[in-house]
C-alpha cells in the first residue's frame, strides 16, 4: 500500500492512536480505601438509620424527560473527605448499597419498574442521589367529552412497596414537577405537572402510608382537527343546503342530497377510525357529526317531499284548504315570496278570504243557466216567458227563410225551438266545464308548484340556521376552540 503525498499512512495513523490510549486503569489509593471502609461491613438489607425508630427522609422530585429524581441520606455512607486525600463523592452500582423501593403504582408496563440502574452518586455526608431514566407507562381514565376540544389529566402515583410512613417518609422538594427539558409533542400541549404528597391511614394499620403523585395536565391540540374534520363536515353540509336552491325541473335535485349523504357517511366512516373507541361518552364532535348527518338526510326527505309537491297537477291531486291556507298564503307572507305580478300581504290573505266566500254565495244563489253561461239572472224578469224564451231561441238559432219571430209563438215550434234550445244549452255547458275544468287543473298545478317553492324556501332557510346554530353551538361548548 503507497501512501499519496500529504496525507499520512493509516497504519502510522492506527499506532499512534493506539500510543495515546492508556495502558490500564488507574485507581486512586484513597477512593480504594474509601470503598473498602464504607462496603466491607456494609449490609444491603439493612435500612440506614442512626435510630431505628425515625424514618429515613427520601427526596423524591419527576423530571418530565423520562427522569426522576430520588435522594436520600445513609448514615452508613459517611466518610470524613481529610482522611481519605480530599475525596467528596463516588459513584457506585445501586446493586451495592440500600436504596429505596419505590415504584409507580397505576404501572402499565410489562416489567412494571422500567427505570435503568444507573450508579448512586454518593457523598461524603451520606448523601444519596439516585437519577434513574426510564420510559413509564400508566393507566389512565381518558374522557372525551369535549373531543377534540379536551384536557386530559393524568396521574402517576409513586411510594414506598414495602415500607410504611414511619420507616420511610417521602417528601415532595417542590409542588411543580421540572418541565423545563420537555420536548414539545405534535398532539398534546403540556399545561403543568403539579405534585402532591397524600399520607393514608387505613382502619386495619395504625402506621400511615404515604405517597407522592404527579398529576400530567396536557390539552390536545385542535388545529389538526379542525382542519380535517370540522371543515370539511361545513362543507359538506353547506352543499347539502344548497342544494334546496336547485329548481326542481333541473332533474338533478334528488340525485344531489343522495351523492351528500353518502359521501358524508363514507367521511364519518374516515373519522370514526381516528375517535377513541369507548362507551363511556359521546364525543362532542361526535355529536356534531349526528346533527349534521340528521341534517342531510332530513334535506333529503325534504327533497322527496318538494318534487313530490311540484309535479303533482289538478287531474290527480285536490288541494286541501288547510295546505293552500299554509303554503299558498301565510309562508310566503312570513318568507316575503310573491308570485309574478302579485303581492301577498296580511290585509290581502284575509281580503281573497272573504271574496272566495262571497263567490261561492252567490254561484250558489245563481240558477242553472245563469252559472253555465255566466250571467246574471236579473234576465229572467225583463220579458214575459213566451217573449223571452221567442228571443233568446232566436238569439241562438238562425231562423230560415221567409220565417219570422213571431213564427217561433206557435206551440209546435215552441216545442221544437225548446228542445234546440236544450241541447244548445247542454253543448254550452260541456264546452264551458270542460274550459272551466281545464282552468281550475292548470290553476291547482300552479298552486302546487309555488306551494313547492315556498317548501324549498323555507327548508334552504330552516337548514342553513340549523347548521349554523350546531357549529358554532359546539365551537361556543368548548373549553377551548383551537390550540396550535
Amino acid at each position: 500500500m503507497t501512501a499519496t503525498p500529504g496525507t499520512p499512512h493509516l497504519s502510522a495513523l492506527l499506532c499512534l492512536t493506539l500510543l495515546c490510549l492508556p495502558k490500564g486503569s488507574v485507581q486512586g489509593p484513597h477512593e480504594k480505601r474509601v470503598l473498602e471502609k464504607l462496603l466491607n461491613n456494609y449490609n444491603v438489607l439493612e435500612r440506614p438509620v442512626a435510630n431505628e425508630s425515625e424514618p429515613i427522609v427520601v427526596s423524591f422530585g419527576l423530571t418530565l424527560q423520562q427522569i426522576i429524581d430520588v435522594e436520600w441520606n445513609d448514615v452508613n455512607l459517611r466518610w470524613n473527605a481529610s482522611e481519605y486525600g480530599g475525596v467528596q463523592d463516588l459513584r457506585i452500582p445501586p446493586k451495592k448499597i440500600w436504596k429505596p423501593d419505590v415504584l409507580m403504582y397505576n404501572s402499565a408496563d410489562e416489567k412494571f419498574d422500567s427505570t435503568y440502574p444507573t450508579n448512586v452518586v454518593l457523598k461524603n455526608n451520606g448523601s444519596c442521589l439516585y437519577i434513574p431514566p426510564g420510559i413509564f407507562k400508566s393507566t389512565c381514565k381518558i374522557d372525551i367529552t369535549w373531543f377534540p376540544f379536551d384536557d386530559q389529566e393524568c396521574d402517576m402515583k409513586f411510594g414506598s412497596w414495602t415500607y410504611d410512613g414511619w420507616q420511610l417518609d417521602l417528601i415532595l422538594p417542590s409542588e411543580e414537577g421540572d418541565a423545563s427539558n420537555f420536548i414539545p409533542n405534535g398532539e398534546w400541549t403540556l399545561l403543568g405537572v403539579p405534585g402532591q404528597r397524600n399520607e393514608l391511614s387505613y382502619a386495619c394499620c395504625p402506621q400511615p402510608y404515604i405517597d407522592i403523585t404527579y398529576k400530567i395536565l396536557i390539552r390536545r391540540r385542535t388545529l389538526y382537527y379542525f382542519s380535517n374534520l370540522i371543515v370539511p363536515c361545513v362543507l359538506i353540509a353547506s352543499m347539502a343546503v344548497l342544494g334546496f336552491t336547485l329548481p326542481p325541473d333541473s332533474g338533478e335535485k334528488l340525485s344531489l342530497g343522495v351523492t351528500i349523504l353518502l359521501s358524508l357517511t363514507v367521511f364519518l366512516n374516515m373519522v370514526a377510525e381516528s375517535m377513541p373507541t369507548t362507551s363511556d361518552a359521546v364525543p362532542l364532535i361526535g355529536t356534531y357529526f349526528n346533527c349534521i348527518m340528521f341534517m342531510v338526510a332530513s334535506s333529503v326527505v325534504s327533497t322527496v317531499l318538494i318534487l313530490n309537491y311540484h309535479h303533482r297537477s289538478g287531474e290527480t291531486h285536490e288541494m286541501a284548504p288547510w295546505v293552500r291556507s299554509v303554503f299558498l298564503q301565510w309562508m310566503p307572507w312570513l318568507l316575503r315570496m310573491s308570485r309574478p305580478g302579485e303581492k301577498i300581504t296580511r290585509k290581502n290573505i284575509i281580503m281573497n278570504n272573504k271574496m272566495k266566500e262571497l263567490e261561492l254565495k252567490e254561484r250558489s244563489s245563481k240558477s242553472l243557466l245563469a252559472n253555465v253561461l255566466d250571467m246574471d239572472d236579473d234576465f229572467r224578469g225583463l220579458a214575459p216567458a213566451p217573449l223571452s224564451l221567442a228571443a233568446n231561441s232566436a238569439a241562438y238559432t238562425r231562423l230560415p227563410p221567409g220565417q219570422s219571430v213571431d213564427d217561433l209563438a206557435a206551440p209546435g215550434c215552441m216545442a221544437g225551438c225548446a228542445r234546440e234550445l236544450h241541447l244548445i244549452l247542454r253543448e254550452l255547458r260541456t264546452v264551458t266545464d270542460r274550459l272551466r275544468q281545464e282552468d281550475d287543473e292548470a290553476v291547482v298545478t300552479s298552486d302546487w308548484k309555488f306551494a313547492a317553492m315556498v317548501v324549498d324556501r323555507l327548508c334552504l332557510i330552516v337548514f342553513t340556521l340549523f347548521t349554523v346554530v350546531a357549529t358554532v353551538a359546539v365551537l361556543l361548548s368548548a373549553p377551548h376552540i383551537i390550540v396550535p
